[in-house]
Parts: structure tokens; C-alpha cells; sequence
């Protein structure tokens, strides 16, 4: 059964054009997952189906007796309303009628009886009479406290109040904007089993690609104002759009190649004018039309990084580290160290102490116990998800560079605007006031102030949030790239999983365990009775000092073929990490013979009869050749791993 059409739908704000006569039909039951870069209109085209947003041309019809309900990306704001009244607040209608039908109750006459007849009615078609029983459904299957206001609440927490006031309503079809944005790892885990378990129509928006290959049973893309439907998963999706902008690159090349032909042609003088050449003429004139009406597709995201010089080899060293705050454990007897080149993940609920311990590793916070030794020479960018270093009032470029005109890029001079093009930013937009942009738009000029100073030390809190998955992908690419330490903090499992060489883990009660690898290589070696829950006791042993904890490696894992815990898609490699798992085996050899090399040198007789200063030097170099071969091996290993978890 349809539960909506588009029909030749248009719809431009100035010159920028959301819809061109878009065609879309949802049937119940779809879950459709709507795509397409920042500012394609996403949103917008929610706010259409919704009735909150006019087209300027074209129709939507909506199945007379479908309900649709909404998640907006915004969370609800933090007031003293209560769990109870917010989820009651999606059946304001019903709650409005049930009120009009006790008022009529206290008349008597007979104008009163008919209207409560109709009231009656009216009642009963929405279930009306089933408001409290509803209501209490959905606060117990969303475990959502009724009496806790949102003043008290957690982003996240908040977000699933939210989602309560869309279930309440049994909706035919139910739009998501963003529905992961605030959550941590385990609450879009628990979203995602939801929305699994949910029976009517679904379309939302999300950059979560986990998500996106989990749930969704097609794609919708909005590009260029233009709606095409991918039936199958994200997976399936990118290679149909891969063939479809590779034909698409074919076709346009062989236009312009026959326009500057004509173009030639027409140049050539009188001849092209003469009466027996006006059919020539005139088809030139049709394709410099078409030409000009071609809609370019938006350019990707292009940036790097300004890199500092190298750090020391240690960026940090924990020791026995405890931080309390009231009566709760943050973080308890923590042995970590962390070196130059390390790339970690933190994964924990929110609220569990993963901004505590960066506060502890850069030193902003003295911890209650525990030494601290920190390293050198440290040029620290940081990330803040919450955009305090953005002043709203000021402009992009003002914002990035301080007003000036130039920004120094790995030593070398860029005017602003050219540099924040590469961020997608027009000169007319880069003098836009940052209260005006978008959340995505906002998270690109963090990036593009974090990328124009120097850095050995990147910290990252929750980097993803409201960028499209393009960008999602360069930024991978640009921090695989990087040589400095990464400290990332993220509910983004591909992110993590494509990024990160180890993650710590936050297991309850002040419990921080370090893992191999990223989140799927966690989920393979925790111990299958802990929970990433701060609230429940963790079963796992505190790290002290006098105790020597072996963290299991992939290759321990894959050799003992535990099982994986949690559900894993079935999908590909990325095509970046496809192409660094085909280069390792060139590297490891072209590595292994360097080693072989030198460690041949230092077993020469006479080697360490020789200058101490060039036998220091040699042996060195095979510290760091023994190191870079290790490196190279477990990575080999990781991605073998992900490689045939995913076959």
C-alpha cells in the first residue's frame, strides 16, 4: 500500500534549487534511507512530507488515513517538563479532543448530547480512549522515567523523549532527521533494534553508515534537485552510484567534446552563416542551452592537515590514575600509555569519564591519585562537539583566520577564501555569521580552524556529527594520513572501526580497558558478560600497577575463532581500505628485507668493534625497522580480520 506520492514536485529557495520536478513513492512497510551531500535539501524535503513546507509546483498526496509522525534533528530543549508530558505532547490532538468531550460532559442541554455524539466518534477513530494505556506502553518499552523532567536528562535521554512523542501515535509513517546525533554507542544500538522491530513506513536521514547498512531496505538520493530510488542496501547503493557517475562523467565529456567542436566550427567565419549551415547554427545554439543549463555536481571537501614538527616519542604516561568526582568512580587505578603515532579510540556511554581522561592526558585536570608524565614538544588541535571555540557572532573567515586575509598550510601562504573553498564554502558564504550555518556547515569551519594550525596531537570529540558521508570519508582518509597521535571520541562505529588502531573502553565503576584495534575488533575480544554501562557493576579486574595485563591481539582472536558478540553487516571492504590492505604485503617485504639488513650488519664480528656513536645510530635503526615491521604485521592482520568478519 502507498502511503505517499510526489508528483512532479519543484521547490527553490531563490536560486537555489531543492526539487526539479521530483517524482518519490513510499510504500508501507519501506525503511529508506535518504541521502545526498550538506545542504541538498534533506531536511527540507522532510519538512514537505510533513505539511510543515509548500512546494512551488507539483502535488503530494498522502494516504487519507495514514499517520505520519516526526523526529527533528533538534533535541527538545531542556525545561521542567516532564518525561510524561513530552511523550503525551505527539497525541496533542487526541489530548485536546478527550478535554473538549469531559467539558461538553458537564452541559446538559441537547446541543451538547449531538456534539458528544461527534466527539464520540471522532474519539474512537483515534483510539482516543486508550490515551493513558498508550502513553504508558511507550514510556515502558523506551524505559523512559515519566516523572524525571528534561532539565534532568541527557542529550540522549532527551532524544529518546523525543522519539516517544513520535511512537505514541502509532504512525503509518515515521521520518527521522539525524535520529543518532547525541547518542552513544549503545543507545543507537538500542535505536537501531527499535526501528528494526518497527512495522510501518520509515524514511530518515542519518551519516551513520552502520546504521544506514543495517536498517535501511533502499536508498532515496536527493542530487541536484533530482529524487532516484537504490532498492537493496548502502552497500549496493555505492556501486550503482559509482557506475551511474562514472556513465554520467562519459556522456557530459562526450557533449562538451562536440560542443567545442561546433564551437570551432562557428568561429570559422562567413561560411557557418550560409543559408544551406542555418540547421547547424541553430542545433549549436540548442547545445549551448543545454550546456548552460547542466547542474553541476557539488565538488567534495578537499583539505589537509598543517602538521607540526614531531612530537617526543611518549605524548603520555599514566600511572595508578583515579579521579572521583562526588560519589562516583570516573576513572580508577589507570595505567596508559600513549606514544607519538598512536591513533585511539574512547568508547563509552555519555556521562562515563571520556572527556575526564583527555582533560588528564593533555593536562588540564589534575587527577586525586596517580603520577602523570606528559611529553614534548606537543602542538595540541582540538575538536570540541559542543563548538564553544566558534563564536556565533563572527564570521566564517573571522572565525578561521582571526580576520586575517592569509593562512600558513604546511608552509605555505593561502588567501582564506581559497583555502575555505576546499570546506565548501563560497566567498559569499565564508562572510556569513556562524549563528546563520548549519549544524554540518558548523562542524566544516571546526575543521577548517583545527586544520590551519600546526598539530602533532589531534583531539576529536565526536568530529562526525551532521557531516555528509563524503566529507565523512576524506576526513577518514586525512586522518589515516596524518603522522601525528590521534585521540578521537566518537559513536560512529565505521568511523572508529576505519580510523583507530586501539580503543579504550569504558566498562563501569572508573574500569578503562584498553583493545586492539577498533569497534568491531573490541566487540570480538571483550569478554561477552560486560556491558559498556556505567551504571552495573563490571566484571572485569581493575588494572594496578603490580599486575601485567596481556590486551589479546586480532590475530589471538581470529586463531581462537571466538564469535562475534554483536550483529555485523555484511559488506566490503571501503575502497581505502581495500587498496592499504593490497600495499602491505609490498611494504611488509620491502620492511622485512631492511630488517634483515640490518640486523645481518649487527652480527658482523667486528660490528661492535667500531665508532660507539655509529653503533648506537645502527642499532637504533633496527629498533625502529623491528617496530615498523610489528606495526605493519598487526595492521596487515586487522584488516585481514575485518576483511573475513565481513565475507
Amino acid at each position: 500500500m502507498a502511503l505517499l506520492r510526489f508528483d512532479d514536485l519543484s521547490l527553490s529557495f531563490g536560486t537555489q534549487i531543492i526539487l526539479d520536478q521530483a517524482e518519490l513513492q513510499i510504500e508501507a512497510g519501506e525503511r529508506l534511507a535518504l541521502v545526498g551531500l550538506n545542504g541538498a535539501g534533506k531536511s527540507t524535503l522532510l519538512k514537505l512530507i510533513s505539511g510543515e513546507q509548500q512546494p512551488d509546483h507539483g502535488s503530494i498526496w498522502r494516504h487519507p488515513t495514514a499517520r505520519i509522525a516526526q523526529l527533528n534533528q533538534n533535541l527538545p530543549t531542556a525545561d521542567e517538563r516532564s518525561v510524561r508530558e513530552v511523550v503525551m505532547s505527539g497525541l496533542a490532538d487526541v489530548v485536546a479532543l478527550r478535554q473538549a468531550y469531559d467539558a461538553l460532559t458537564q452541559r446538559e442541554d441537547m446541543l451538547a448530547l449531538h456534539e458528544l455524539e461527534h466527539l464520540q466518534h471522532q474519539l474512537e477513530a483515534v483510539d482516543g480512549w486508550h490515551l493513558e494505556q498508550r502513553v504508558e506502553s511507550v514510556l515502558a518499552r523506551l524505559e523512559l522515567d515519566p516523572d524525571k523532567t528534561l532539565a534532568e536528562l541527557s542529550g540522549g535521554w532527551r532524544r529518546r523523549a523525543a522519539l516517544g512523542a513520535a511512537l505514541v501515535q502509532n504512525p503509518d509513517l515515521l521520518l527521522l532527521d539525524e535520529p543518532t546525533n547525541h547518542l552513544d554507542i549503545e543507545a543507537i544500538e538500542w535505536m537501531e533494534q527499535m526501528l528494526l522491530e518497527f512495522r510501518g513506513g520509515l524514511l530518515f536521514i542519518s551519516h551513520d553508515r552502520r546504521l544506514v547498512e543495517d536498517l535501511a531496505t533502499g536508498i532515496i538520493e536527493l542530487d541536484r534537485g533530482h529524487l532516484t530510488a537504490f532498492p537493496g542496501s548502502y552497500s549496493r547503493y555505492l556501486e550503482q552510484k559509482a557506475a551511474l557517475l562514472e556513465e554520467e562523467a562519459r556522456h557530459q565529456a562526450e557533449f562538451d567534446k562536440k560542443l567545442a567542436q561546433e564551437e570551432r566550427w562557428i568561429r570559422q567565419g562567413i561560411k557557418a552563416r550560409r543559408t544551406r549551415n542555418e540547421g547547424r547554427v541553430r542545433a549549436l545554439e540548442a547545445l549551448r542551452r543545454e550546456r548552460g543549463q547542466r547542474r553541476e555536481r557539488q565538488g567534495a571537501a578537499r583539505f589537509n592537515l598543517d602538521e607540526a614538527q614531531k612530537s617526543g616519542k611518549l605524548v603520555a604516561d599514566l600511572q595508578q590514575v583515579s579521579v572521583s568526582f562526588a560519589d562516583q568512580m570516573i576513572l580508577k587505578d589507570l595505567n596508559l600509555t600513549v606514544q607519538r603515532g598512536d591513533r585511539i579510540g574512547l568508547i563509552g556511554p555519555n556521562g562515563a569519564g571520556k572527556s575526564t581522561l583527555l582533560k588528564v592526558i593533555l593536562g588540564d585536570l589534575t587527577p586525586d591519585s596517580g603520577q602523570v608524565k606528559y611529553g614534548t614538544q606537543l602542538k595540541v588541535a582540538y575538536f570540541d562537539q559542543l563548538r564553544d571555540t566558534l563564536d556565533p557572532e563572527k564570521t566564517i573567515i573571522d572565525n578561521v583566520s582571526g580576520g586575517r586575509e592569509s593562512v600558513d598550510i604546511n608552509g605555505r601562504s593561502r588567501h582564506i577564501i581559497s583555502y575555505l573553498a576546499d570546506f565548501l564554502f563560497s566567498a559569499e558564504r565564508a562572510r556569513t555569521p556562524v549563528k546563520a550555518l548549519s549544524g554540518g556547515e558548523c562542524n566544516r569551519v571546526l575543521l577548517a580552524k583545527l586544520f590551519s594550525q600546526p598539530a602533532n596531537l589531534l583531539v576529536l570529540d565526536e568530529p562526525t556529527n551532521d557531516l555528509d558521508i563524503e566529507t565523512l570519508e576524506l576526513l577518514e582518509e586525512i586522518l589515516l594520513a596524518f603522522e601525528g597521535t590521534i585521540l578521537l571520541v566518537s559513536h560512529d562505529r565505521s568511523f572508529l572501526d576505519n580510523v583507530v588502531t586501539s580503543t579504550l573502553v569504558f566498562e563501569g565503576e572508573g574500569v578503562v580497558q584498553e583493545y586492539v584495534g577498533g569497534y568491531q575488533d573490541w566487540l570480538r575480544q571483550r569478554a561477552p558478560e560486560v556491558k559498556v554501562n556505567p551504571s552495573k557493576t563490571s566484571r572485569q579486574k581493575t588494572l594496578s600497577a603490580s599486575e601485567e595485563v596481556k590486551v589479546p591481539s586480532v590475530a589471538d582472536a581470529i586463531q581462537r575463532q571466538e564469535p562475534p558478540i554483536a550483529k555485523t553487516s555484511v559488506r566490503k571492504l571501503s575502497y581505502k581500505l581495500q587498496r592499504e590492505l593490497d600495499q602491505l604485503p609490498e611494504q611488509l617485504e620491502s620492511a622485512e628485507a631492511e630488517l634483515a639488513r640490518l640486523q645481518a650488519l649487527c652480527a658482523e664480528p667486528d660490528f661492535y668493534s667500531t665508532d660507539h656513536a655509529q653503533v648506537a645510530q645502527i642499532l637504533a635503526q633496527l629498533e625502529a625497522q623491528e617496530a615498523s615491521v610489528e606495526q605493519l604485521m598487526e595492521r596487515w592482520l586487522e584488516l585481514e580480520a575485518m576483511q573475513s568478519s565481513e565475507a
